[in-house]
């Protein structure tokens, strides 16, 4: 590596503190969200693969899926095609236009720049093609009470560096969306939080009539526009 370059083996150390998964609720919000909106078939862009995870909660909506992550992490599914990428690079080697959804599970957040992420995932979308991405809730209840008692997100507290990188509230995702020119805009949430102080999660009544304040985690979805094709 060259002076400065934060590539290669620190961003492969940084990927593996993730373990390639997350939360089965945010795979369900995903999976949901998408459900309401892609038609079926085509392909499925999965940037930040990890394991491969999202793949069983939305294959039956899709007709190939390509992961795309830093690590190529055992257990990635055997029907799928994996791409090595450097996600802080700003590029992944695919051509323009190539998925039908492209979708970014708790992604954004390890990475240096959100905005030059945004615009790849666009890229990589066909028009009129759906973008998803997932991340934690800043202004969740949990987030707002250890910010207050912390200084930190919860989700960005100490231990979380150097994986975590990036807190992103509501408004910069909409703010971002806005700046690809996304259309049809809109933010869902998994409808589950954890307790503040314990190890217990709201129950799913109270999450589901306040979803921004008991969910630990948020979607931004938008599709790209026809013009930018």
């Amino acid at each position: 590596m060259t002076p400065g370059d934060i590539s290669g083996p620190l961003v492969e150390e940084r990927a593996r503190l993730s373990l390639g998964t997350s939360a089965t609720a945010i795979y369900r919000m995903v999976a949901s969200a998408l459900a309401g909106r892609h038609s079926g078939g085509g392909t499925l862009l999965d940037v930040g693969c990890g394991r491969g995870q999202l793949w069983p909660f939305v294959s039956d909506r899709f007709d190939r899926y390509t992961g795309a992550d830093v690590v190529e992490y055992d257990g990635f599914p055997a029907d799928g095609e994996f791409v090595r990428v450097d996600l802080d690079s700003g590029r992944v080697r695919l051509p323009d236009g190539f998925a039908d959804v492209v979708a970014a599970v708790e992604t954004i957040e390890h990475l240096e720049n959100p905005r030059a992420f945004a615009r790849e995932l666009s890229r990589l979308a066909k028009p009129g093609g759906w973008i998803v991405i997932t991340t934690p809730n800043q202004l969740s209840m949990l987030s707002k009470l250890t910010l207050s008692v912390r200084n930190e997100f919860n989700a960005f507290r100490a231990g979380s560096y150097p994986a975590h990188l990036t807190a992103l509230l509501e408004i910069d995702l909409r703010r971002i969306a806005a700046e690809c020119d996304w259309a049809d805009v809109a933010l869902t949430y998994t409808h589950r939080g954890r307790i503040p102080g314990l190890r217990w999660h709201w129950p799913r009544a109270i999450s589901k009539l306040l979803p921004r304040a008991f969910s630990d985690n948020v979607a931004l979805l938008g599709r790209k526009s026809e013009a930018r094709g």
